[in-house]
């Protein structure tokens, strides 16, 4: 795929692997993982085509006791053998945050793939809504400087909200929360943290809170021949209209 499109993949591999009940060989388990996880990656890849990634989960239907594939075993997995950390916004207990995994997955992988969704506890697969973790998110991906380096999946599995609008709509979340990340002054806070300014950090960090960062993203979605704030749900209908509500 990534030679035929010219652009490189991502093969992310999750394992809903585990225990319903207490088990007692946890070592077992995660050693025979990774021997089959060792098998599976074993035929190295051009990275310029294709990059593999492997995700954790808390806990999954069936397997509540153990899963195997724990956070830590695969971190430690993705280290070792140089492969891309999976981050799953809904895949930790519901007082977790992956924004705070960010930083330090970064100084050990040398890329991240995150799954961004609106997680509503263990379950993932939610429209991407412009909340507290997504700006989190967003933040912590520009302050680390690692735009080039965290590759961001987005969910939109929601049958009950038409697909075209969950997608544009999540989509637009998360563009609007690096644009909001991107006009924050990242370096002048940093110098006021290293200088133990705390007092002035707290000031300016409230005060980003009300500036005006949504003009600049309706100035880039006009400059780009785009449909600026709530005039996109006019594009939307328009399609499903002329081209959705006639598929068989």
């Amino acid at each position: 795929m990534g030679k035929e499109l010219g652009n490189r993949c991502v093969m992310n591999t999750w394992i809903p692997d585990g225990f319903k009940d207490t088990p007692v060989d946890r070592f077992g388990a995660r050693k025979r993982l990774v021997d089959s996880l060792d098998q599976i990656f074993a035929k190295p890849l051009d990275p310029k085509y294709m990059r593999d990634a492997v995700e954790s989960k808390l806990f999954g239907i069936g397997v509540e006791s153990c899963t195997v594939g724990s956070n830590e075993f695969y971190l430690a997995y993705a280290v070792k053998n140089n492969l891309m950390l999976t981050l799953d916004s809904g895949h930790f207990h519901p007082t977790e945050v992956i924004s705070d995994k960010l930083s330090s997955a970064l100084l050990f992988t040398d890329e991240i793939l995150l799954h961004v969704s609106r997680p509503v506890r263990w379950d993932s697969d939610h429209v991407v809504t412009f909340d507290d973790e997504l700006q989190q998110i967003a933040s912590e991906i520009i302050r680390c400087d690692a735009v080039k380096r965290v590759n961001i999946g987005l969910d939109y599995f929601d049958a009950t909200i038409n697909r075209m609008a969950a997608w544009v709509i999540g989509t637009r979340n998360m563009q609007k929360a690096l644009c909001k990340a991107l006009l924050e002054p990242a370096e002048s806070l940093k110098k006021m943290e290293e200088t133990f300014n705390y007092t002035e950090r707290l000031a300016m960090l409230e005060e980003l809170k009300a500036m005006p960062w949504q003009a600049v993203y309706d100035y880039f979605c006009e400059t780009a021949g785009k449909p600026v704030g709530g005039s996109v749900m006019q594009a939307i209908r328009k399609y499903e209209n002329d081209v959705q509500s006639k598929r068989g």
